[in-house]
C-alpha cells in the first residue's frame, strides 16, 4: 500500500481553498482527499471538517451507503452546537434529496421523513444562530418548498391532503 504524503501546515489555507473550489466544479472526492490531507495535520480544523461533511454529502445520490456514516462521524467532530444541529440538519436534507431523486416504491415517504427531520434540526439551529446568520432558516425553508411544490411528495407528507407545516 502506497503511504500519502503530508501537507505542511503553512499550506492548509491554499488547500482549503482549493477544497472549496472541487467542491464548486462537482469534483467532492477531490474535496474529501484535500479535507483528508489537512485533517491528518490538523485534526481539529474546523474548517476542513465541514468541507469534508459538505463534500461527503456532496456524493450521497450516487454512494449514500457508504458516504452517510462517514459524514455521521464527521458532524460528531464538531464541537459547536449550532455547526452540530445545523450540518445534521444538511445531513438529513440530502440524504431526503438523495432518496427523492431515485423515485422508487416507498423513496418518497422516507425522503419526506428525513426532510421533517431536517427541519427540525435547524429549527434548533436558528434558535441559537448566531446574529445576522438566518441560513437555518433559509434551508428549513427550502424544505418546506420541497414538500410543497412536489405532489407525490406533498401527498406522503400530508397523508393525503391534511395540511402539513404548522
Amino acid at each position: 500500500m502506497m503511504k500519502l504524503r503530508q501537507i505542511s501546515k503553512e499550506a492548509i489555507p491554499a488547500a482549503l481553498e482549493k477544497a472549496v473550489r472541487y467542491r464548486h466544479l462537482n469534483e467532492p472526492a477531490e474535496a474529501e482527499s484535500i479535507c483528508l490531507d489537512v485533517l491528518e495535520v490538523d485534526p481539529e480544523n474546523r474548517e476542513a471538517l465541514v468541507a469534508l461533511l459538505l463534500a461527503l454529502t456532496d456524493q450521497f445520490d450516487h454512494r449514500l451507503a457508504e458516504k452517510l456514516p462517514r459524514a455521521l462521524d464527521v458532524l460528531s467532530r464538531l464541537r459547536d452546537q449550532y455547526q452540530n444541529e445545523y450540518y445534521a440538519g444538511v445531513i438529513r436534507e440530502r440524504q431526503a434529496k438523495a432518496f427523492l431523486n431515485r423515485a422508487l416504491p416507498g423513496s418518497g415517504e422516507a425522503g419526506v421523513g428525513w426532510l421533517r427531520e431536517a427541519m427540525q434540526h435547524y429549527d434548533k439551529a436558528a434558535e441559537i444562530r448566531p446574529r445576522g446568520d438566518d441560513s437555518a432558516i433559509l434551508r428549513w425553508n427550502t424544505c418546506a418548498r420541497i414538500i410543497m411544490e412536489e405532489p407525490e411528495v406533498a401527498a406522503e407528507a400530508t397523508g393525503g391532503g391534511e395540511e402539513m407545516l404548522e
